[in-house]
């Protein structure tokens, strides 16, 4: 079952490089007492994820802090260390959080997992992005088609914010 809005996001652990190296970290402590704009992408450096997907998100990071929001995260089914070049790679760093969900538990628990064995892929997060408000679901939306950035995308969330 696919999560809804007014839910609480599944307890999941994610990886995340720090300056420190990498570490885990869970929902509870990402989430907790904050506004977070979230979302979730197929994969790092995959062509959609990387040139229409994530940019949106890095142009508008200031107009979408500026509306109250904490920060800006993305998932991907993918470890830390595709997660961190990826992030140094498109200029993320610093501006957004970079979750590894290297087992793709946290997709699962959210009902967003879709299997793209048929492209080599394997199983993935479909394309989606939400607002987390103190780790309930308070916006939620989600791609019909993988290759598409649309619904999912920053000026979609913005007009929610």
């Amino acid at each position: 079952m696919t999560i809804a809005v007014g839910q609480k996001l599944p307890d999941a652990t994610f990886k995340m490089l720090a300056a420190d190296g990498a570490k885990n970290v869970t929902t509870g402590e990402f989430f907790a007492g904050k506004k977070v704009v979230l979302f979730g992408v197929p994969g790092a450096f995959t062509p959609t994820c990387s040139n229409n997907h994530l940019p949106g998100y890095l142009e508008n990071h200031d107009a979408i802090l500026a509306r109250g929001v904490d920060k800006i995260a993305v998932v991907a089914v993918n470890d830390h260390h595709v997660m961190t070049a990826w992030a140094r790679f498109t200029g993320g760093e610093g501006k957004i959080d970079f979750l590894a969900d290297g087992n793709g538990d946290f997709v699962k628990a959210l009902g967003l997992d879709i299997d793209l064995s048929v492209g080599g892929l394997g199983l993935r997060s479909k394309r989606f992005s939400m607002i987390v408000e103190d780790g309930k679901v308070t916006a939620l939306n989600i791609e019909d088609a993988p290759g598409q950035a649309v619904e999912s995308g920053a000026a979609k969330l913005l007009e929610q914010l």
